[in-house]
């Protein structure tokens, strides 16, 4: 009977795979950054207004939709539900694709794949509709706002999007894999992600006098140094870990040595540990170097969202969906990236697996990173990605 209903969600994915792929070029020429996904959020409403699924707009550009199943229901307080959620921002970077779906909003480009997250979570929600027969309880659809600035999850939470769920699918489109293969492992996936200023104060002089002041930029530049010493010689090679300095501001003009200055920067981790441990290693390290040279650090730091870790029945039912409709030669390996995600603020609340979607094919140009002006994905996978979304919230509400 489940291969019955896999052939029945291959079958549906195969025939709806052109308006999946027309729904990411779509969301692809119409990029919006975080927390202001407007258009985007109509967009998605329509679409779900044209299936005649119920939606609620919640956390501003938000949309929580709903596919309900119409099996016999099990006893009751047995039903179940499921919550499957995608991303809809996406980033301020300029693309240099030459697509002819390029981005038409200047400065803004899906570089993280969001655009193929929606069209395949739309798809989803058509399988899912039109299978609804074979299965009870909710699959509950979230179109997040806001994954690039780590804050949407946690919206959405708040907007109710997890109340009476049981369990949460997320996946990301990823050129790290080969297209086609998905990465559903269990364990740690994803780093925790914070971030850190410091702020530098010297002492502004002539540029022609240096000896009359205090440089913030030299004193900033020394930082940038010792920051990743800080992580070349202080931590285990064995320990994952990464210190990154964005930006780099100071300085008023081109005769005037800069009296104050600042850095910005993200901090990746693997080990709950070495998270305590970082931010009074970067503090004494601003602190020692600018008392050096007679100036005064500042350090300010934010603790984003947690490591992602899949629980391990999840990743085993993903993998079986995985199996169910793309065959086992479909499942991948991939050691995970200490990239973030805010999906983890879902998995601190119920269990769930956050999948790996593979894009990467350079016969299409798709082989530049996640955040690439250049960034492409090969398309053909989309509609398996939908598949397996659909696969695996089948087979979870029908109590596999």
């Amino acid at each position: 009977m489940e291969q019955q209903t896999a052939d029945k969600v291959k079958a549906l994915g195969a025939s709806i795979e052109p308006q999946i792929i027309d729904d990411r070029r779509y969301f692809h020429r119409h990029p919006e950054p975080s927390g202001r996904e407007y258009a985007t959020s109509d967009a998605i409403c329509a679409r779900l207004d044209a299936l005649g699924v119920p939606y609620r707009r919640v956390a501003e550009t938000g949309v929580i939709a709903s596919v309900y199943g119409t099996a016999d229901l099990p006893a009751k307080g047995d039903e179940r539900c499921i919550a499957l959620r995608c991303d809809i921002d996406a980033l301020p970077v300029t693309e240099r694709t030459g697509a002819p779906y390029e981005s038409e909003n200047p400065g803004m480009m899906h570089a993280c794949g969001h655009d193929c997250h929606i069209a395949m979570m739309l798809g989803a929600v058509r399988i899912l509709r039109d299978l609804a027969s074979e299965f009870s309880g909710e699959a509950r659809i979230l179109f997040q706002p806001a994954e690039e600035i780590s804050i949407g999850s946690t919206k959405m939470i708040e907007a109710g999007a997890l109340d009476g769920v049981d369990t949460v699918y997320g996946a990301h489109i990823w050129s790290e894999l080969d297209a086609g293969l998905f990465s559903c492992e269990a364990g740690r996936r994803m780093a925790h992600t914070d971030w850190f200023r410091i702020d530098i104060e010297g002492v502004s002089a002539h540029g022609s006098m240096p000896h009359k002041g205090v440089d913030a930029i030299v004193v900033g530049a020394e930082m940038i140094d010792a920051l990743q010493i800080l992580v070349s010689r202080d931590i285990s090679p064995f320990e994952p870990a990464v210190v990154t300095v964005g930006e780099f501001h100071g300085g008023e003009a081109r005769n005037i040595m800069a009296g104050s200055a600042y850095l910005t920067g993200t901090v990746r981790t693997w080990s709950d540990e070495l998270r305590r441990e970082l931010p009074s290693c970067i503090e004494h390290i601003a602190e020692k170097t600018a008392h050096t040279f007679g100036a005064v650090a500042r350090v300010t730091y934010e603790e984003g969202n947690a490591g992602l870790s899949n629980d391990v029945k999840c990743a085993k039912r993903a993998q079986l969906a995985v199996a169910e409709v793309l065959g086992a030669g479909a499942l991948g390996k991939y050691r995970g990236t200490l990239s973030g995600e805010d999906f983890s603020e879902y998995l601190r609340l119920v269990p769930g697996v956050f999948v790996f979607i593979g894009c990467r094919n350079p016969e299409v140009k798709a082989n530049h990173p996640q955040h690439s002006c250049f960034y492409e994905v090969d398309e053909s996978v989309l509609a398996k990605g939908s598949m397996v979304a659909a696969q695996y919230a089948i087979d979870f509400l029908q109590g596999r």
